[in-house]
């Protein structure tokens, strides 16, 4: 093993990373934050310039930072790109490639003074609260390894918050736990890890924001949202996710709700930070109906979370919540036709 016959410290130059949270993100946007914060870019902006609606049927993961990519056949998914479509942040997975030197690439990578994101199991972290008890899957980031002493650096901003060593050992088991199916956590369990990392790179520094810079980038989303194409893409799209969402609950498929907690948390967040960063540039260019914007999208953030939770509730009788899942779509629907509304108002004379 590594840990056993190498003596190498590796670390990022520099303060310790900085914790990056929003209430209604996950650790995906958490880790990319600290990760453009490092790289001296403001990560709201960068994550929360870009808005869209993307549902793919069959590709719902169980795991906090699942989040939809654009497919292109000719390329691999680029998370990086589906998060920040505005700015040339790109991100891919990558695993070890030699089982005899599992840490090369983090190695690698934090002497080149990059901060790795890696995946793991909650159970097997001490400083989460469900170590030892409850089996979910989690990215944190790294940013120092001393195999000398056997310990990871670690940065995770999720509540409670963290920041510090994690002895080499329970970070093995945590990055290469199968994360078996646990009751006690229906939506993040049942999902290998598999020594996963993710390689973020922002390709160019995002330019200042300005009012014309944001109102084109709000022009492109809404037309996202307004134009019909052939995926689940938009308010389109939305209504065939939410059709399908509704008659599957019916037939008592709970495989549907199970869906629904991951996907939904990614397009809660997306909006989230769309909103904020919205109204945040309203209050600061003294624009009331731009800020009156940002509360819309962010009105959808909020709506999310009724139909999350009610899914997640009825897990165990989906046919039982089938109306109350209704009702949650249509208030989400509604929200979602407000806020592009009022989006695409500001978008046009920005």
């Amino acid at each position: 093993m590594t840990v056993e016959a190498t003596t190498r410290t590796s670390m990022v130059t520099g303060a310790e990373p900085q914790w990056w949270y929003r209430d209604l993100v996950s650790c995906l946007q958490s880790t990319f934050g600290s990760v453009l914060a490092r790289a001296g870019a403001d990560p709201l902006t960068v994550l929360g310039s870009g808005w869209r609606f993307l549902h793919r049927p069959g590709d719902v993961r169980s795991e906090e930072f699942y989040y939809p990519c654009p497919t292109d056949a000719s390329r691999e998914p680029d998370l990086g790109a589906a998060l920040a479509p505005h700015h040339e942040l790109h991100a891919r997975w990558w695993q070890p490639a030699d089982e005899n030197d599992t840490w090369r690439e983090v190695r690698d990578s934090l002497n080149d003074d990059r901060l790795v994101i890696a995946a793991v199991d909650n159970y097997h972290l001490p400083f989460r609260p469900a170590y030892g008890d409850v089996h979910a899957a989690h990215l944190v980031v790294i940013y120092g390894l001393d195999e000398t002493r056997g310990l990871v650096h670690v940065c995770d901003a999720m509540p409670p918050a963290f920041r510090g060593t994690v002895p080499i050992e329970a970070f093995l088991r945590s990055w290469g736990s199968a994360n078996p199916s646990d009751v006690q956590d229906a939506f993040f369990s049942d999902s290998q890890i598999g020594r996963r990392c993710l390689d973020v790179r922002l390709d160019a520094e995002p330019a200042p924001l300005t009012p014309e810079l944001l109102g084109g980038f709000m022009r492109i989303d809404v037309e996202h949202f307004t134009t019909a194409g052939p995926g689940r893409t938009g308010l389109t799209g939305y209504d065939r996710f939410a059709a399908e969402l509704l008659d599957r609950c019916r037939a008592g498929d709970a495989g549907a709700l199970r869906e629904l907690y991951p996907f939904g948390w990614a397009m809660q967040a997306q909006a989230s930070l769309h909103g904020e960063l919205v109204r945040r540039c309203g209050h600061e260019w003294d624009d009331p109906a731009l800020a009156g914007a940002g509360r819309a999208v962010e009105t959808v953030a909020h709506a999310w979370t009724g139909l999350r939770f009610t899914g997640a509730h009825g897990l165990a009788d989906p046919r039982a919540v089938s109306s109350d899942i209704a009702h949650h779509l249509t208030v989400l629907r509604s929200a979602y036709a407000r806020a592009v509304d009022a989006v695409g108002a500001c978008a046009a004379r920005l």
